[in-house]
């Protein structure tokens, strides 16, 4: 079980700032609401295309683009000779419903692999955590209907404790019982040993540093890893 003082800071980092609405794109580093389309997503490859859908933390808030966790996979896919195009459909404050009005912008070009980050604002707003079950069923279910063999990455979020164990334990609920029910791949708590440690986050104590999202990569990269592999093996 994660402590409550880092799940709190962790659910605060992706609500912190912003509204959902899209703005333009300033160079270098993301702002507190863009939504980013890295050029190499465009570009023609038989590279698997990833797409991650997620927050403020998707986004890289307060980092250059190129030290947000998403970023720092696919460099170490490239590493592994796994490489695969990004693009970047992280939005600050975003919650599971406006995640999915953004769908079909995100799936309007083929998608290999969606990778979900949402959730932990509806938390943090108090939202009812059936409604968000449902929000992250449809996420999945329109993904596969537009692309039958596109693999799904579920990142489990963490509610804020002062709401009450009732609550924060049917909200902890939610990402198991979709991952199953829908056959998506669970992520377990996409900053666990970065939720609370100085050192791994902005000063502002809630967004994680370079370090922190290249933590928070290392989370990821086991379950990615073995998505990317598996499409690499698929004639």
């Amino acid at each position: 079980m994660f402590r409550s003082f880092p799940i709190l800071l962790a659910c605060t980092a992706l609500a912190a700032c912003g509204s959902s609405e899209s703005r333009p794109e300033r160079e270098g580093v993301a702002d507190t609401a863009t939504m980013v389309v890295p050029s190499d997503a465009l570009v023609p490859s038989t590279d698997p295309v990833v797409v991650f859908l997620g927050t403020s933390l998707t986004a890289g808030m307060g980092v250059q683009l190129a030290e947000s966790y998403p970023s720092v996979l696919r460099a170490m896919a490239d590493s592994a000779g796994l490489p695969f195009r990004l693009l970047n459909a992280g939005v600050s404050g975003e919650t599971s419903a406006g995640g999915l009005r953004r769908l079909d912008w995100a799936l309007r070009d083929p998608v290999d692999v969606l990778f979900v980050e949402l959730g932990a604002n509806d938390g943090l707003r108090g939202q009812d955590p059936a409604a968000m079950a449902e929000n992250l069923t449809e996420i999945v279910r329109r993904t596969r209907s537009r692309y039958p063999d596109a693999e799904v990455l579920l990142a489990h979020m963490e509610a804020p404790p002062n709401l009450g164990e009732a609550y924060t334990t049917a909200f902890r609920a939610v990402y198991p019982a979709v991952a199953e029910a829908e056959g998506a791949r669970l992520v377990p708590f996409l900053l666990d040993g970065v939720a609370g440690v100085p050192e791994l986050n902005q000063p502002d104590r809630i967004h994680p540093n370079p370090e922190g999202h290249r933590r928070t990569a290392e989370n990821v990269w086991p379950h990615l890893e073995t998505v990317l592999r598996s499409l690499q093996e698929t004639p």
